[in-house]
């Protein structure tokens, strides 16, 4: 083992990487290796390391706590043990850790702020051209969005029929030239002619996908990572299990220590035909034992769910299942999983043939109130028709509908939630949607009503003789908020008898 080199200080739940020179023969991706223990005062974590060629080994660490810590470093290829030592000061003002399970239903970061989330899926999106890349993320920023899905592998599927920049393996694909234009979008990993070696990463294809993702860390974006998915020619979704094995432990040493990290397992993995329930299972052990800083993991379904009650899942990743009903169902799964909901899917606002694909913006958005105001969270996507294919569902890049513009508003709601997350009113279930606070702390102090495609002119309320409430009318597609005054007993409120208004009363503090 040559020299190693680190920092000497970095902040909480950011990276300490330990680099070091090594033997770059035989194949040094899987013949060699490195490990790294560090310790704290109130923990112990075990990194695995990773080649990173041109002869470099890394190792990697966040630190959950501030202080003094130290490491040792071992490799296979070097009989001595490497020490250091550094510091962790204080988390920057934007950083507030890894996001966990909050509330049984919700999330938090680490330090306890809430994280609401709203997500937005582009495929393949870090695989583009540097322009259309700091085109999505400029989007990114100005519309609010906290996290996004996108794709370790390149993606083969209509409207997305190019070559990727780069690709995850040393070796070549096959000729797409070649390919009978008929059949050019039916490719599902098994098209000759790919010349791979599944057992050597190209590392300058991993090293992108980082800087992407703290590209998305400095915007305050959490990285929604699909680990495997079916739309394939290249052959990545039908390697052998020793082939997959490799994989996700190479991805694992290379990704964890990013705070921002989800884990998809895979993007409708019951299309995967080559993977079976054991594989599932073996993948997303993995994880658990790999990743030492326990982020969060989910598969994401075609038809058939996943069983989200498996204790490696940390939260539903849903697409619909049915041509009308998305978020009306989210009651149901919070019962039956007792997890967090993410609607990952629920259609896409666009004009494409396709039924996943043509929903109006306004329905769209309609489907994200649904879903917060019954306990969920639910996921963004646009596919309008471009004249050169360009579609953000995919490639990212510029937006061109409507929903995406007022998730600010509901964004800010969101936030006005006191304690972490809603709950449906089960009260109120039978003619109208409405969510309170999942803390029973905050019990009768705060009740958000959502009409959806309802037109009432008026509704009346009543809770009890002696609280006072603040009243406020929110059109959430002009995004307005009209204040109505304090309340109490049982009192009427004038709607404007059109759709996507909401109502939000508020305990009135003196």
């Amino acid at each position: 083992m040559g020299r190693i080199t680190y920092g000497n200080s970095v902040e909480k739940w950011g990276i300490l990487e330990v680099i070091c020179q090594g033997p770059s023969d035989k194949n040094p991706f899987i013949d060699y290796q490195l490990k790294a223990v560090f310790q704290g005062t109130n923990e112990t974590v075990r990194a695995e390391g990773f080649y990173d060629g041109n002869g470099l080994y890394r190792v990697r660490f966040m630190p959950s706590f501030e202080g003094e810590y130290s490491f040792e470093l071992t490799a296979n290829f070097d009989l001595e043990i490497r020490k250091g030592r550094f510091k962790v000061y204080p988390a920057g003002e934007n950083n507030h850790g890894p996001v966990r399970v909050a509330n049984t239903w919700h999330f938090a970061y680490e330090d306890g702020t809430p994280y609401y989330s709203i997500g937005t899926t582009c495929y393949v999106w870090e695989l583009q051209s540097d322009d259309l890349i700091e085109q999505t993320l400029k989007n990114l920023k100005k519309y609010s969005f906290n996290k996004i899905r996108f794709c370790i592998f390149p993606k083969h599927y209509d409207y997305n029929l190019g070559e990727p920049r780069s690709y995850p393996y040393a070796g070549k694909p096959m000729d797409s030239t070649l390919l009978n234009k008929e059949n050019f979008g039916q490719y599902n990993g098994r098209a000759e002619g790919n010349e791979w070696d599944f057992k050597r990463f190209q590392s300058e294809h991993f090293q992108h996908i980082e800087k992407c993702i703290l590209r998305l860390q400095e915007l305050g974006v959490e990285a929604d990572l699909i680990v495997m998915h079916p739309y394939d020619r290249w052959g990545f979704s039908c390697m052998s299990k020793e082939e997959d094995r490799l994989y996700w432990e190479y991805i694992t040493a290379r990704f964890s220590a990013y705070r921002n990290i989800w884990w998809s397992l895979a993007n409708e993995y019951d299309l995967m035909r080559e993977k079976n329930l054991k594989d599932w299972e073996s993948y997303a052990r993995i994880l658990c034992d790999k990743d030492p800083y326990g982020h969060l993991r989910s598969i994401h379904n075609c038809i058939a769910f996943y069983d989200y009650s498996r204790p490696w899942v940390t939260h539903c990743s849903i697409q619909r299942q049915d041509l009308y009903k998305s978020s009306e169902l989210v009651d149901e799964w919070r019962i039956r999983y007792k997890k967090p909901v993410v609607l990952d899917e629920i259609a896409y606002e666009g004009n494409i043939q396709y039924g996943w694909g043509n929903i109006t913006g306004e329905e769209m958005l309609r489907r994200f109130w649904e879903a917060v105001c019954r306990g969920g969270y639910a996921g963004h996507g646009e596919t309008y028709l471009h004249e050169e294919e360009i579609l953000w569902w995919s490639h990212g890049g510029e937006l061109h509908g409507e929903s995406h513009k007022r998730f600010q508003f509901l964004y800010q709601t969101m936030k006005q939630t006191p304690g972490i997350g809603l709950k449906p009113y089960e009260q109120c279930s039978w003619d109208e949607v409405c969510a309170v606070p999942q803390d029973v702390t905050y019990r009768g102090q705060y009740y958000l009503y959502y009409y959806s495609f309802m037109r009432p002119s008026f509704r009346d309320f009543y809770f009890d003789e002696e609280t006072e409430y603040e009243v406020r009318v929110l059109d959430t597609w002009n995004m307005t908020m009209e204040e109505k005054g304090i309340k109490k007993g049982r009192f009427r409120i004038e709607l404007p008898g059109t759709q996507y208004i909401a109502v939000q009363i508020l305990k009135h503090e003196i």
